[in-house]
Order: C-alpha cells, then sequence, then structure tokens
C-alpha cells in the first residue's frame, strides 16, 4: 500500500501524523480514523483540492499538506516548462513603459515554482502562484491554484 511513497532514503512521512503502536490499538480508532491524514486550509479564498484531503501523497513543501505557508505576493502566469520534478517554470508577460518614447514595451520574467503532486499541469496552462519560504537555491513560490488548462493544441504565442 505504501511501498509506492517510500522511493526516497529517507521515510516519508507526514509531519503531523503519528504513526506509532498506540494508534494501532482498538477496532474504534480504525473505523472512525482509516485514513489519517494532515491537510489544512490556506486561507486567502484558495479552496484545498480534494486530493490533497483523499489522496496519499508525501510532500513537505506543499501548502495544503505540509509545512509550508503562503504569504506574500500571489501571481498569474502561464506554464513555460514542466519537465522538472516537482517543479514547474511560470512566464509572467507585462508592459513596461518607456518613458523617453512614451511607449510601452512588452517584457516577460520566468518564475520557478513548486507544483505540489495534487495538481496536474501542462506546458501552456495558467497558474496562480503563491509566495513562501525559500524552498530550494530558486523557488520561492508555490502553486495554490490551477485557472485554465491548455486544450491540447500546439504552441502558437498569445498576445497580452
Amino acid at each position: 500500500m505504501t511501498s509506492h511513497i517510500q522511493k526516497e532514503h529517507a521515510f516519508q512521512k507526514q509531519h503531523n501524523v503519528f504513526h506509532g503502536y498506540k494508534d494501532l490499538r482498538g477496532a474504534r480508532k480504525k473505523a472512525k480514523f482509516p485514513n489519517r491524514r494532515y491537510w489544512k486550509k490556506i486561507g486567502l479564498g484558495f479552496q484545498t483540492p480534494k486530493e490533497a484531503i483523499e489522496g496519499d501523497y508525501i510532500d513537505r513543501k506543499c501548502p495544503f499538506t505540509g509545512l509550508v505557508s503562503i504569504r506574500g505576493r500571489i501571481l498569474q502566469g502561464k506554464v513555460k516548462s514542466a519537465k522538472m520534478q516537482r517543479t514547474i517554470i511560470v512566464r509572467r508577460d507585462y508592459l513596461h513603459f518607456v518613458r523617453k518614447y512614451q511607449r510601452f514595451e512588452k517584457r516577460h520574467t520566468n518564475v520557478p515554482a513548486h507544483l505540489p503532486p495534487c495538481f496536474r499541469v501542462h506546458q501552456g496552462d495558467t497558474v496562480t502562484i503563491g509566495q513562501c519560504r525559500p524552498l530550494s537555491k530558486t523557488v520561492r513560490f508555490c502553486v495554490i491554484r490551477i485557472d485554465k488548462t491548455s486544450s491540447g493544441r500546439r504552441k502558437v504565442f498569445s498576445g497580452f
């Protein structure tokens, strides 16, 4: 049952769930708590995904089931790359005003974000990411919602 979860060298477990022998005593406890799983609401009007509540993945960096809190900026962008494990690159397009010419120029920035296993994201999807503590050398954001999924069409340039 848990063999597909235990693929790392260290034992994978949720921080707030006790797995000791005391929990195994009593048929009532087994019936009352069949799926011992820690999850939380992150607030700010964002719903906890169903997969985070009912799933069996273990991710310490997930804002719904792990030890990460969302604070600071909330951004939106398009998924540019989803080739890494649990990390995506989000492209944010914006307009920059050039005062000398009184015109705007197109600019973009790439933001690496942690992708919890409760989301299935592909290239071209629009996602909402929230700022959290530094999760690695470059990752400071985490995906908290999928806004729009791409309809499987080929990559073409889309305006602002």
